[in-house]
C-alpha cells in the first residue's frame, strides 16, 4: 500500500480536495443541503486518473469576440461551463472545471495564458488550485464563502464587501442568494462595448430565454426567498450588460 498522499476528487461535484493519504471520509460540499451524495455513495478519483483514463477532453468554443467557452466532454462532474474573458491582454478564467492535460494547457498558452481566476461559488471550486499553479495566478473567492475552500491554497486571495474591480472592465459583483458570497462577472466591454454578465449558476438561463431563474438549489429544487429575488433583481439592473451567459448556456 502506498503511504503517498494525493489530492483526491469528489466524482459528483468535481471539487479537489487538500491532500491526504486515504480517500477523504465525506464531501462537505456534497453533503450540503444544495448538493447531493451520489446514491451508490461517496466515490473519489484524481486528476491523474481521469486524464489516463482517455475519456476526457476539453472543448474550446469562441463564443464572441475575446471570450472563450470551455466544456469537458463527456460532462464530469456537475458538467458546468468555464469561460476565458480575453481583456485588454488580462486573460481571466471565470469559474473553473475539473479537468486538465497538456492540450488544455497548450490551447490557453496560445491564448495568451491566465492572469487570474475568479469563482461565482463553491459548487465550481474543481481543481482551480492545479490551474493556479499551472498558470501561476491568484484566485479571487469572496470572503463570505471561505468556509467552503476543500484545497487551501497561497494562491487564493479572499475579498469582501459587494464589488472588486480586476481591471477598468471586469468587476467581481457579490449579490448571494445560491451562496452567501455568489458572485457574477460584469465584463463592462463584454458584448462588443454593450456590456455582458457571467452568472455561474448564481443566475440560471431557462428554456424560455426570456426568462432567467435563481434558486438556493437547483439539483434539490429549492427556491430563494422572494425578497432575496428582488434584491438580486434590483441589484443586476444597477449594472451594464446587453448579455447573459450561465454555466450552462
Amino acid at each position: 500500500m502506498s503511504n503517498s498522499k494525493t489530492n483526491y476528487i469528489c466524482q459528483t461535484c468535481g471539487v479537489q480536495h487538500d491532500e491526504s493519504i486515504n480517500e477523504p471520509s465525506k464531501c462537505s460540499i456534497c453533503e450540503e443541503e444544495r448538493q447531493y451524495v451520489n446514491v451508490k455513495g461517496q466515490e473519489w478519483t484524481t486528476l491523474s486518473k481521469l486524464i489516463s483514463s482517455g475519456i476526457y477532453k476539453n472543448v474550446f468554443k469562441d463564443e464572441e469576440n475575446n471570450l472563450l467557452s470551455i466544456k469537458t466532454e463527456p460532462n464530469f462532474g456537475i458538467g458546468q461551463t468555464a469561460y476565458l474573458v480575453k481583456d485588454n491582454h488580462f486573460n481571466l478564467l471565470w469559474d473553473c472545471i475539473t479537468f486538465l492535460d497538456k492540450d488544455t494547457i497548450q490551447t490557453i498558452k496560445k491564448e495568451g495564458g491566465i492572469a487570474a481566476i475568479a469563482l461565482s461559488h463553491p459548487h465550481y471550486y474543481s481543481s482551480q488550485v492545479e490551474w493556479a499553479e499551472t498558470f501561476d495566478c491568484p484566485i479571487y473567492i469572496h470572503e463570505d464563502d471561505r468556509e467552503w475552500v476543500t484545497r487551501s491554497s497561497e494562491k487564493i486571495r479572499y475579498w469582501s464587501g459587494e464589488s472588486l474591480q480586476l481591471t477598468n472592465n471586469l468587476v467581481l459583483q457579490r449579490i448571494g442568494g445560491h451562496f452567501k458570497g455568489g458572485t457574477i462577472l460584469e465584463w463592462k466591454k463584454g458584448a462588443d462595448g454593450k456590456g455582458l454578465l457571467l452568472t455561474g449558476d448564481i443566475i440560471r438561463v431557462v428554456s424560455d430565454r426570456n426568462w432567467v431563474s435563481l434558486m438556493y438549489s437547483y439539483p434539490n429544487l429549492i427556491p430563494l426567498p422572494i425578497k432575496t429575488v428582488k434584491r438580486i433583481n434590483k441589484r443586476t439592473n444597477e449594472l451594464q450588460y446587453d448579455c447573459l451567459y450561465d454555466a450552462f448556456n
